[in-house]
């Protein structure tokens, strides 16, 4: 395929793309211009200690429960590699 060939293809593609803008009917309008404003509260230091000991609390049980359900799987295939060892044994062919 030549190179003119090619571009026609894609000017071609690009014609039956549709012709609108993408986010023109969104629910509530899109205006790239306007930013929308927060009003946060500040939090103190002492908050801030409180949140990071939590995630810190929250982030060792989670660590926690996948260490317990990955040695939980691991056993469980050994376990069934232990018991069916001699069925896989005699369904190898060597």
């Amino acid at each position: 395929m030549s190179g003119s060939a090619m571009n026609t293809v894609i000017k071609n593609n690009r014609r039956l793309l549709p012709q609108r803008a993408k986010f023109k009917n969104r629910l509530g309008g899109y205006d790239p211009h306007v930013t929308t404003e927060y009003d946060f509260p500040s939090a103190t230091t002492k908050q801030l200690k409180a949140i990071g000991k939590r995630l810190r609390k929250e982030r060792k049980v989670r660590m926690l429960k996948v260490l317990i359900l990955t040695l939980v799987i691991f056993f469980t295939i050994l376990f069934l590699l232990i018991r069916y060892s001699s069925v896989l044994k005699s369904s190898l062919w060597f």
